[in-house]
């Protein structure tokens, strides 16, 4: 049966549904926009799109790690309020959506969606809709990391808003694990200054060369100037160059030094980390609610 744009766009401003689903229940129910409303309502879809668009900044940071502790995933699930995400069935599913990321290690977050949250049962991106329907607030599935080690993998979850998994080689699980507690409460960016992309060392030159200007220098002085500067914030934003948290006295590079160990690669997560959070006006929100009822 063809489907006319014009009746899916209708349907879509009826339910707030996205487009694909609009044009599946408009197939299955022959064109009939009442019918087509009447299924999506019942399928929970309608209300989860509606709600899509509501910023969901709270939530929770899960790790799950293999039985021989050499693999872990790590999945950010999010909801609109910190209510949500104490609840119970909220926990559970982000705890599946952990297990299922452990298990199929999947390639993209849009296969980890669409694959079966367990054996035979609905999909990540199903049940997700349905919790949706029943808890009423937008929850979504933000992020998730698989991360392996041939030795040891340090995991660590900060209550339940921060996580940071850490393959090491060489040392202990001990370090593993301290060096995962380090990257939760350090959160540095990149590994060491190597890994620093050439253009953000650029700006930082840049910068700091305008800075060091700016206090009247000589040129020779402000370029030995800049180098020393930028050697600091090398160092305060790589993994490698921050002090341990543990023993400020030593970097993670001294560290792992004398523990004969290295990192090849982390992964940090934070709830919320980069969501611009809307600020409302409550007592504004509680007036316009009372005036709507004279």
């Amino acid at each position: 049966m063809n489907i006319t744009a014009d009746a899916v766009k209708q349907l879509r401003e009826r339910t707030g549904a996205g487009m694909m689903e609009c044009k599946r229940a408009l197939v299955e129910t022959q064109g009939d926009l009442d019918a087509a409303a009447e299924l999506m309502r019942k399928q929970g879809l309608a209300k989860a799109d509606k709600k899509a668009t509501r910023v969901a900044a709270e939530g929770v940071v899960v790790v799950q790690k293999s039985a021989d502790g050499r693999t872990a995933a790590m999945v950010e699930i999010n909801c609109e309020t910190d209510f949500v995400a104490r609840e119970q069935d909220f926990r559970a599913f982000a705890q599946a959506v952990a297990v299922r990321a452990l298990g199929s290690r999947p390639a993209s977050l849009e296969t980890l969606l669409a694959s079966p949250i367990q054996q035979g049962a609905e999909t990540v991106e199903e049940r997700r809709r349905a919790l949706v329907a029943k808890i009423g607030e937008n929850i979504t599935v933000r992020r998730f990391v698989v991360l392996s080690s041939s030795e040891h993998l340090g995991a660590y979850v900060h209550g339940t808003r921060i996580g940071a998994l850490v393959v090491v080689q060489g040392g202990n699980a001990g370090l593993a694990h301290d060096l995962a507690m380090h990257v939760a409460a350090s959160n540095p960016r990149h590994l060491g200054a190597d890994d620093v992309p050439a253009d953000v060392v650029s700006k930082e030159r840049e910068i700091l060369t305008e800075q060091a200007r700016a206090e009247g220098k000589p040129p020779q002085i402000v370029a030995k100037m800049v180098e020393g500067r930028l050697r600091k914030v090398l160092s305060e934003i790589t993994l490698t160059g921050q002090p341990f948290v543990k023993d400020p006295d030593i970097s993670i590079e001294k560290l792992l030094k004398g523990a004969h160990a290295s990192v090849s690669a982390f992964a940090r997560f934070e709830v919320g980390a980069g969501i611009e959070k809307k600020q409302d006006d409550f007592v504004a929100e509680v007036m316009a609610q009372v005036k709507g009822k004279h």
